[in-house]
């Protein structure tokens, strides 16, 4: 006789709760961050190195260590090979990618920054121009499971942007070749050249180009991925632009006694399934929901397709946070700052309203996360770790910056002369001061001519 699986026991905290233990569980959840071992880190240094000096030899041999590589060796695919992917993308599939492509590009039109000028004072306008960015690497993940959506997600947006080039980086499947839908998406949203390639040696690939194989480098680098990944993200500020650092995907529920315990299963073991160090977490005022909810979870994980994953995630990350009322789980989640933040609460828009920081958020009974993974046209790439206490989804300002022009008139700079001079004066600049007096030459203390 073959014994019963034991019930899923998720850990649970208790905001109410005055021991010392739980405070420090309660803050290791809240301040958790983004940044990687520091092992990982001195690893991927080490894998940088490497591609900075030894170009594609580099990369083939980290493929060849890690896995992503291409089996028949092919690096770098190009334009025409993207075009026959997106050819050979069977029709549902072709179908589900244009719907998600226009529902992204729509929402990313209204993003569009705008450029502004500003009369400060007679004679000092101020110009503040957007440019998109030449060129842009965008790293979709890969390896275990293909992510056409977030190929989606990245190139999209750079597209509304106008940016110039866009170069794709993702692995290759367990078996040696890039997963067609993948390469189709790519065909589909015109990149100009797709790099088989995960990890770190991917994102070394984008940062320094790979002139064996004719890329050259890219300005920023987009897009979620691993702890390689986002280490290698992180080496490389200062080098090159990137978006922010990304861990874990994470979802976060908050729901009251109104809420279905079987929609909020659902959604709480959504964002677990991408790995097994995906933080899933209930937050609410009602701990019969919270039983009810945990039995669901245990249910709906004995057929799921990925279940070890989620057994892992759920073990390791999942949690039911138990909230005295609303005011004190709306102030949780807004310390925690999810990635993902489902809502089944009454009153609704009134909470959604008092929710400051997440990544993207779902409202009510009929808004499962997955819907803005795939198709809503929101962005999915979002802030991890905490971060979306001060930023924000992959947007089309990502993909661009601000020039600002300055321009002035005689009269212009006369009116700033004198503060000019005392600032520069003080700072001990005098070469500040005296390229404005130079200009003056000749001129009375007023600025007039003599």
């Amino acid at each position: 006789m073959t014994a019963a699986t034991p019930a899923l026991r998720l850990r649970r905290l208790d905001l109410a709760a005055d021991d010392p233990a739980t405070a420090a569980a309660l803050a290791a959840l809240t301040r958790r961050g983004s940044v990687c071992d520091p092992a990982v880190r001195t690893a991927v240094r080490g894998i940088l190195d490497d591609v900075r000096r030894d170009g594609a030899a580099a990369v083939r041999a980290a493929n060849g260590r890690f896995g992503g590589g291409d089996a028949a060796g092919r690096l770098v695919l190009g334009r025409e090979q993207l075009a026959a992917a997106a050819t050979a993308l069977e029709p549902e599939v072709r179908r589900a990618l244009d719907q998600a492509i226009d529902h992204v590009t729509r929402f990313s039109r209204d993003q569009h920054p705008e450029t502004a000028r500003t009369q400060v004072a007679r004679g000092i306008e101020i110009e503040r121009r957007w440019e998109p960015l030449d060129s842009v690497g965008a790293y979709v993940p890969g390896g275990s499971a293909p992510y056409p959506s977030s190929l989606v997600m990245t190139v999209a947006p750079a597209r509304v942007a106008g940016v110039g080039r866009i170069v794709v980086a993702s692995p290759a499947g367990p078996s040696g070749t890039a997963d067609g839908v993948v390469l189709g998406a790519a065909g589909l949203l015109g990149v100009d050249a797709f790099v088989v390639s995960g990890g770190a040696q991917a994102i070394g690939a984008l940062a320094f180009g790979l002139p064996d194989e004719g890329l050259d480098p890219v300005d920023r680098i987009v897009g979620p991925g691993n702890a390689w990944v986002t280490a290698a993200k992180i080496e490389l500020v200062g080098e090159v632009g990137i978006d922010l650092p990304a861990g874990p995907s994470e979802g976060m529920v908050l729901a009251d006694a109104q809420a279905d315990p079987l929609t909020v299963a659902a959604d709480l073991i959504t964002q677990a399934e991408h790995g097994p160090d995906s933080p899933a977490i209930l937050v609410t005022t009602d701990p019969q929901l919270a039983d009810a909810v945990e039995s669901e979870v245990g249910r709906r994980l004995s057929t799921a397709a990925r279940r070890a994953v989620l057994e892992r995630a759920l073990a390791q990350h999942g949690a039911m946070v138990l909230a005295r009322d609303l005011d004190a789980a709306v102030d949780f989640v807004n310390r925690y700052a999810p990635e993902h933040l489902s809502v089944d609460v009454g009153p609704l828009e009134a909470t959604v309203a008092r929710l400051r920081h997440a990544g993207s958020v779902f409202v009510g009974r009929w808004a499962p996360e997955s819907a803005g993974d795939y198709a809503t046209g929101a962005n999915h790439v979002l802030p991890t770790g905490g971060l979306a206490r001060a930023c924000g989804p992959l947007d089309v300002a990502t993909f661009g910056h601000y020039l600002q022009v300055q321009r002035l008139t005689r009269d212009g700079l006369g009116g700033i002369r004198r503060t000019i001079g005392a600032l520069a004066s003080a700072e001990g600049l005098l070469a500040h001061r005296d390229a404005v007096e130079a200009r003056f030459a000749g001129d009375d203390a007023d600025g007039r001519d003599r």
